[in-house]
């Protein structure tokens, strides 16, 4: 009773707060804007940082953790891109947007608030160490693919340096990299500054699951149901299945590592393929239904997941 009372009755009801407020008009576009801003320019950068700052590095980074997750949302894209081929006739470009769908997680608005509050301040450091690698390693190889089944003239080496430059920018990497940064070094935090970290990282979670709520409404379910389905499954159940798998019976990776990685796995698809979908006109309806489904249905994927993880 305290996963359903402490974790997903919080997370789930101000996401589904923030989408009733949206859809009834009284949080409008520009509000949503604003606070989304606020969230990851100030809040998750600040709250990161602190749960960083004060988090016990190991001797050791977990290899087989990072293994674990990315050949199993590598494997996750290439049945996509197989499903894209056999089942629904998609271009090699396609193909790549619906791979993205099916493997990029929505790490930021919901994969942060859960596994803070599912697992604690201790799970901060999993948190780092797959956030600074995500788009990294995710974003370069589908853009090229898709580059080069378009027939795009970007260089890999171009691509590699602007994802780069745009990761470098964002206020999540900063607030990561200072809060290692201060964890390394020994010195600790400030008080002025630990308590301005600690009252506006406290606004982080419920503010980003609000945020994430409204947004929903930006997209709806349209065209043929069983292409985004199979997005959703490939997102909600394979990877997480693949991760678990390759976490426990391949590598030796640490309990905490494991059960945060598999949450990961398992949360909804993110907006960057919807992004991806809009730049390269491709699977644009597929994509916004595949995120709008996989948000809407975790509440009972990752319901159920934490059940099963949780001692």
């Amino acid at each position: 009773m305290d996963i359903i009372f402490g974790i997903i009755l919080p997370v789930f009801g101000t996401l589904g707060l923030g989408y009733a407020a949206a859809r009834l008009g009284v949080f409008d576009e520009a509000a949503n804007r604003g606070l989304s801003v606020f969230v990851f320019n100030f809040a998750l950068p600040l709250m990161l940082f602190r749960a960083i700052a004060q988090a016990d590095l190991p001797d050791a980074l977990p290899w087989g953790y990072l293994l674990s997750y990315y050949l199993g949302a590598f494997a996750v894209f290439g049945l996509a891109m197989l499903a894209g081929r056999v089942l629904f006739a998609r271009t090699l470009a396609e193909q790549g947007v619906l791979g993205l769908g099916a493997s990029f997680s929505n790490t930021g608005m919901l994969g942060i608030p859960l596994v803070m509050t599912a697992y604690g301040e201790s799970a901060a450091l999993p948190l780092f160490v797959m956030i600074a690698c995500h788009s990294l390693l995710m974003l370069p190889p589908t853009t090229a693919l898709i580059e080069a089944a378009l027939g795009g003239k970007q260089s890999t080496g171009a691509l590699l340096l602007n994802l780069a430059k745009s990761v470098g920018s964002t206020p999540i990497i900063w607030g990561l990299s200072a809060g290692l940064a201060v964890a390394l070094t020994g010195f600790g935090i400030p008080g002025p500054v630990d308590a301005v970290a600690k009252s506006l990282g406290a606004a982080a979670t419920p503010c980003a699951l609000f945020a994430l709520g409204a947004s929903l409404t930006r997209y709806s379910l349209g065209g043929n149901l069983k292409e985004p389905m199979v997005l959703v499954a490939l997102k909600a159940v394979v990877h997480p299945v693949l991760v678990w798998v390759l976490a426990t019976q391949v590598f030796d990776v640490p309990q905490l590592w494991v059960v945060t990685g598999v949450t990961l796995a398992a949360l909804p698809a993110g907006i960057t393929p919807y992004l991806f979908a809009q730049r390269y006109n491709a699977c644009q309806s597929t994509i916004a239904s595949a995120v709008f489904l996989s948000t809407v249905l975790s509440v009972l994927t990752l319901s159920a997941l934490l059940f099963l993880l949780r001692p």
